[in-house]
């Protein structure tokens, strides 16, 4: 009975210290040596420099969303991290109810010409119905022409961020082995690597904390050494 009694209250003590101990459970990136956030206008107000100091290599920034949506802090955003000497890169949420074409247009119109940054990256993980409950035909060949419009425009191709559900719906099946092989994929998978798909980046925290920023915060990892980092981040 006592011994009952033990496991049940270190249980409840466990429950009860859960949302306090998430934050702060990273041993499945301790492993990677250059690590990163990714932020939004939901983050607030960063302090970007406080967020360099801490230890964070690389920042991802949301500018834009589907045909005309822009982030409201990601020109403040963007120049601050710069400030702090931050590398930074610039991210865009993909809409499955318009056209690539139109949503790189957005993106593209967002980004300050001439300033150095990581490859960008394309945001594609919505899986539901658009507002009049349609969806694009054919979501890969848009998603294909965002990247070909980004890459043509930055130089760069941008790296597509997406999740396991996204992956098995849409590119396990979509698309061929060669051209799984030729994107770059930043893909998410709580606490264990990704097990779905070759990857260069990994978010593997959804509420993170770092110092600089008040509130949780998406952590990511890099595959890869200092020195292989640095050759990805070169401009």
């Amino acid at each position: 009975m006592r011994l009952f009694l033990l496991v049940a209250l270190v249980v409840a003590a466990l429950i009860f210290a859960a949302p306090w101990l998430y934050h702060d459970f990273e041993l499945a990136a301790r492993r990677y040596a250059v690590k990163g956030v990714d932020v939004s206008h939901y983050q607030g107000e960063i302090d970007w420099r406080a967020l360099r100091q801490g230890g964070v290599r690389f920042a991802y920034i949301k500018a834009t969303e589907g045909a005309s949506l822009r982030d409201p802090r990601f020109a403040e955003n963007w120049q601050r991290s710069h400030d702090a000497g931050m590398v930074r890169g610039a991210y865009h949420f993909f809409s499955l109810c318009k056209s690539g074409a139109v949503q790189a247009t957005n993106f593209i119109a967002a980004i300050p010409v001439n300033t150095a940054s990581l490859p960008h990256a394309l945001d594609v993980e919505q899986m539901e119905p658009c507002p009049n409950g349609r969806r694009m035909a054919h979501p890969l060949a848009q998603i294909g022409a965002f990247l070909d419009a980004a890459e043509k425009h930055f130089g760069q191709r941008p790296l597509v961020y997406t999740t396991s559900d996204f992956y098995e719906a849409y590119f396990r099946n979509g698309w061929s082995a060669e051209r799984l092989g030729k994107e770059r994929f930043w893909l998410r998978s709580l606490h264990r690597a990704p097990s779905y798909g070759r990857w260069i980046l990994w978010q593997y925290h959804n509420r993170g904390r770092r110092d600089g920023i008040n509130g949780p915060v998406d952590l990511n990892a890099f595959n890869g050494s200092v020195e292989e980092f640095e050759k990805f981040a070169a401009p």
